[in-house]
C-alpha cells in the first residue's frame, strides 16, 4: 500500500537534519507571546510569576499560622522569605515526575532551598490553596494592566475627538449615507464603549475575592484540626492571609476551588473590550476604503507585495482578528463553570490553563494596537468634505419633512 501525503510528510519530518536549524525553531511558538504581547502581561502569566507566587502564599500561610500560635519559628519564616525567588525549576520538574503532582514537586523544591522550613511548608493546605489563589492574583494583576491601557487609549481618543469635533462628515445607517455627524462625534461612540469597559474592569478589580484558606472541600476542616476546633482562629487565619497577599476579602463559600463563574465573568469583561475594539477598528477599515481616515502607515511599510499603491488597514485588521478570538472565550468558561461537579472536578484544569492567559494576552495586544492606531489616525478633510457635498442635496429632506408637519 502506497503512503498517503500525510505519511510522506511525517517521513520527511523524521528525516529532518538535527543540526539544520536551531532547536527552538523546531517547536511551536505561541504568536501571542512571540509576536504580540507586552513583556508585562507575558510576565504575569509566566512560570516565574506563578511559582514565586506559590512560595509567597506558603510564606503568608506560615506567617499567619505562627501569629495564631502554631509552632513555627522565626528562623523558618526567614528562610522561606530568603528563598522566594530562587526557584530550581529542574529539581521541581524532577520531583513532579516522581510524585506525578506539580504542587508537591514545588513543595520539595522549596524545602530543598529552605530545609529548616520544610516541615511547615503547605501546613494544612490543599493544592488549590496555591493554585487557585495564584490564578486570582494573576487575574487581578492582569486587570490592573488592562485598566492602565484602557485609560491610555481613551485619553488618546479624547484628544482626537476634540480636534475633529467640528468637522462635518456623513453619518451612515445600514452603511448608507444618512444625516451629518462629525468626525469627533463618531470617535465619541468608540470612547463611550471603552468607558463602559473601563467601568466593568474597575468593578471586577474592586469585587474580585481571593479564594483564601479553605481546605480540601471548602470546609476548612484541616485548619480546624490545626487550631483544635477554634473557629475564630480559622476565620482570623483566612482574613490574615488575604491581607498579606493584598486582598480585602475572600470568597464567602467554596468547594475545593473558587467558583468558576468568576472566570466566566472576567472573560466576559475581556470579551466586552474585544467587542468595543472590533467596532472601532471595523469603522476605521470602512472609512479607509472611503479614503476619509487612515490608520498609521509606516514609512517603509509595504501595503501589498503585488499592488504597491495599497494602504491596507493591517493594524485594524489584526485587532479584529484577535478580538474575534477573545469574544469566543467566554463560552468555554461558561461550560467549565456549568460542569463543575459537587466540590470540584479536574476537567476545568486544562482549559483554564489556556483561556485565562490567552484572553488577557490577546486583550493586551488589542489595547496596545488601539492606542497605536488612535495616536496616528490621519483624517483627509477634503475627502470627507467631497462626500458630504455629494450627498448634501439629500440632507435637506429631513428639514423639509419637519416643515411639512
Amino acid at each position: 500500500m502506497s503512503p498517503t501525503n500525510g505519511e510522506k510528510f511525517l517521513a520527511a519530518a523524521a528525516e529532518f537534519p538535527e543540526d539544520a536549524l536551531p532547536d527552538d525553531k523546531k517547536v511551536y511558538e505561541h504568536p501571542l507571546v512571540k509576536r504580540y504581547a507586552t513583556k508585562e502581561m507575558s510576565f504575569v502569566w509566566s512560570p516565574a510569576m506563578k511559582f514565586t507566587t506559590w512560595r509567597k502564599l506558603w510564606t503568608a500561610l506560615a506567617t499567619a499560622e505562627q501569629e495564631l500560635g502554631i509552632d513555627i519559628s522565626d528562623e523558618q519564616l526567614e528562610e522561606m522569605r530568603t528563598h522566594l525567588f530562587d526557584v530550581d525549576f529542574e529539581l521541581a520538574e524532577q520531583k513532579e515526575a516522581e510524585f506525578r503532582h506539580d504542587v508537591m514537586g514545588h513543595v520539595h523544591a522549596f524545602g530543598d532551598a529552605a530545609p529548616a522550613a520544610m516541615p511547615i511548608i503547605h501546613l494544612g493546605a490543599t493544592s488549590c490553596y496555591v493554585g487557585d489563589n495564584t490564578d486570582i492574583i494573576q487575574i487581578r494583576d492582569s486587570l490592573f494592566l488592562v485598566k492602565r491601557k484602557l485609560v491610555q487609549t481613551i485619553s488618546i481618543l479624547k484628544d482626537f475627538a476634540i480636534k475633529f469635533r467640528d468637522l462635518p462628515t456623513l453619518g451612515f445607517t445600514h452603511y448608507q449615507p444618512a444625516q451629518l455627524t462629525t468626525v469627533g462625534k463618531r470617535c465619541c461612540l468608540w470612547m463611550q464603549e471603552l468607558l463602559m469597559d473601563y467601568d466593568r474592569v474597575v468593578m471586577e478589580i474592586e469585587k474580585l475575592p481571593m479564594r483564601g484558606v479553605k481546605g480540601t472541600t471548602g470546609t476548612q476542616g484541616t485548619f480546624l484540626e490545626l487550631f483544635d476546633g477554634d473557629h475564630e482562629k480559622v476565620k482570623i487565619l483566612n482574613k490574615r492571609v488575604c491581607e498579606l497577599m493584598g486582598f480585602e476579602k475572600s470568597i464567602a463559600v467554596s468547594g475545593q476551588t473558587y467558583t468558576r463563574k468568576i472566570d466566566f465573568t472576567v472573560l466576559s469583561v475581556l470579551s466586552g473590550i474585544a467587542q468595543s475594539a472590533y467596532k472601532m477598528c471595523g469603522d476605521i477599515r470602512l472609512l479607509a476604503n472611503l479614503k476619509e481616515i487612515e490608520e498609521p502607515f509606516a514609512k517603509t511599510q509595504i501595503g501589498s507585495s503585488a499592488m504597491a499603491y495599497k494602504r491596507n488597514p493591517m493594524r485594524s485588521e489584526r485587532v479584529c482578528s484577535l478580538a474575534r478570538y477573545v469574544m469566543g472565550l467566554p463560552s468555554g468558561a461558561a461550560n467549565t463553570a456549568a460542569n463543575q461537579w459537587f466540590e470540584r472536578t479536574l476537567d476545568d484544569s486544562a482549559i483554564r490553563r489556556i483561556i485565562l492567559p490567552e484572553g488577557f494576552l490577546a486583550v493586551d495586544v488589542i489595547l496596545t494596537l488601539l492606542s497605536n492606531i488612535a495616536d496616528g489616525l490621519h483624517v483627509w478633510p477634503e475627502v470627507v468634505k467631497s462626500h458630504v457635498m455629494a450627498e448634501l442635496p439629500f440632507m435637506s429632506t429631513e428639514v423639509i419633512l419637519m416643515e411639512c408637519k
